[in-house]
């Protein structure tokens, strides 16, 4: 039997759903799905600086869960830039939080995007 996943905890949603190649219609391209959650890995630990540990513990997860998400981002995120494809960022088992300490926010409805 296997264990139920746990939600992962974001912070920032993207406030868009696709990145493509500038004209380029979006019929055209192939789209590669990266999951809300591979999105706030990338976030917290290129854009924002976090070590993995700081990172993991926003999102309230497990350091080795941590690293997982974050190598199939950038992995996702380097085939869509090589071949020229559309990034769709949707998706997962999240939690959006406003509170930036690693602990879910109670008064945010937890949410299944």
């Amino acid at each position: 039997m296997v264990r139920p996943k746990k939600k992962r905890c974001i912070y920032q949603n993207p406030g868009f759903r696709y990145f493509k190649p500038r004209g380029m219609p979006l019929s055209q391209l192939k789209i590669i799905r990266l999951d809300l959650e591979e999105y706030e890995a990338i976030r917290l630990k290129d854009l924002v600086g976090f070590d993995q540990i700081e990172a993991a513990q926003q999102m309230n997860i497990s350091r080795g869960t941590f690293q997982r998400i974050l190598k199939s981002a950038h992995r996702k995120v380097a085939e869509a830039i090589v071949e020229n494809s559309a990034i769709e960022i949707k998706g997962g088992d999240v939690e959006i939080s406003t509170s930036f300490n690693g602990e879910p926010n109670t008064a945010a409805p937890s949410e299944k995007i």
